[in-house]
């Protein structure tokens, strides 16, 4: 999904209470914003070949034991800090 994605687009993975989440935007063809939000707060510039790794380790931190998630797409990065509805 990420591959597909045009530079300023993006993705917001929540949990499904929407009180967690990692949001991920390309920025150019070999670089991503990542947007931790939930137990820890951070923000990361990373490489393409990079990004796997550093979202295994962000899932397993911000969703230990979430089965359920939501994913938003994201126009650009105007559209990270839209409120989205709590559980």
């Amino acid at each position: 999904m990420l591959a597909k994605l045009t530079p300023p687009q993006g993705v917001e993975i929540l949990s499904y209470k929407r009180n967690r989440g990692i949001a991920i935007l390309r920025l150019d063809e070999k670089t991503f914003l990542v947007r931790e939000r939930g137990y820890e707060k951070a923000e990361f510039r990373i490489a393409e070949e990079d990004l796997p790794k550093l979202l295994r380790s962000l899932m397993k931190r911000e969703f230990p034991r979430s089965r359920k998630l939501r994913i938003y797409r994201l126009s650009g990065p105007d559209d990270l800090d839209q409120p989205r509805k709590k559980l």
